[in-house]
């Protein structure tokens, strides 16, 4: 599943592609989303201009002056340029058109979604509830103290909760909780300030560096290929169950959490 750097790397990718042009058309072959897409929404954006590119958590969103454009890109969508005479293939659902490109939508487990709102982002159902970005200043550690307080949950099932921070997926939760050297099986109540300090940094220092990564791979998103400019990671302990710690050589250890992959160094991580 595309991750935040993931999302935020599509993101930066279609933007200089869209910002402030017009939208002409909108196909939509395939309404059956995850959530059906608007049968109104070509009637609602065509011949209006796309203010912004943004992304809030794992949404990317078109900023019109009547609206938003909503996308999310589910287990397996992924967005890219092309030009208006590549013909679309089996999982291209929509073509939101501008100028002489489409921005299509590629989603072969039809699990993303296209939605519109004409209100406030922020109030749409399934943004307003979600907690901070990581990246932003609001995330600090004593914000994630305060919220970990009499929490009986794992640490890193509580940073993966995106009502307390979005976009710390499980690849992330693992490195982060690696590099701030804490038990992902331990208790968020029971861990203290100053390692909360530590994780807070390592959670942005991650997310930053693979965002990073990504922007090595923006060419992609106008490749023949279609390709959605994902990164190559660069991962310490995930997926790496049974080799030698990077920092100790102790043997990377795997346990399941929330029927979710965890992997872990038991010396380095207390």
């Amino acid at each position: 599943m595309p991750e935040l750097p993931e999302v935020e790397t599509s993101r930066r990718g279609i933007e200089p592609h869209l910002l402030n042009k017009t939208i002409n058309s909108i196909e939509i072959r395939q309404h059956k989303l995850r959530w059906p897409v608007p049968e109104n929404l070509a009637s609602l954006a065509t011949g209006k201009k796309i203010r912004d590119v943004c992304r809030r958590a794992k949404y990317i969103y078109l900023k019109l002056d009547n609206g938003c454009i909503i996308i999310h890109l589910g287990m397996s969508g992924s967005l890219r340029i092309c030009q208006k005479e590549m013909p679309a293939e089996k999982h291209d659902h929509i073509d939101i058109c501008v100028s002489n490109i489409i921005l299509r939508l590629r989603d072969p487990r039809k699990f993303g979604c296209v939605l519109w709102t004409a209100g406030d982002i922020n109030d749409h159902k399934l943004i307003r509830s979600l907690g901070p970005e990581p990246l932003d200043d609001l995330f600090t550690a004593e914000y994630l103290h305060s919220q970990a307080r009499k929490r009986t949950c794992s640490i890193k099932s509580f940073i993966m909760n995106s009502h307390i921070v979005v976009g710390v997926g499980n690849i992330y939760a693992s490195e982060s909780l690696f590099k701030a050297g804490i038990n992902p099986k331990r208790k968020a109540g029971k861990v203290s300030l100053t390692r909360i300090e530590k994780l807070v940094t390592a959670i942005k220092t991650t997310l930053r560096e693979s965002i990073e990564q990504g922007g090595t791979t923006l060419r992609d998103f106008t490749s023949e290929e279609g390709k959605p400019g994902y990164f190559a990671q660069r991962l310490l302990v995930y997926g790496r169950a049974g080799e030698p710690c990077a920092v100790c050589g102790t043997v990377i250890k795997r346990v399941t959490q929330q029927a979710r992959s965890t992997f872990y160094c038991a010396q380095c991580q207390r």
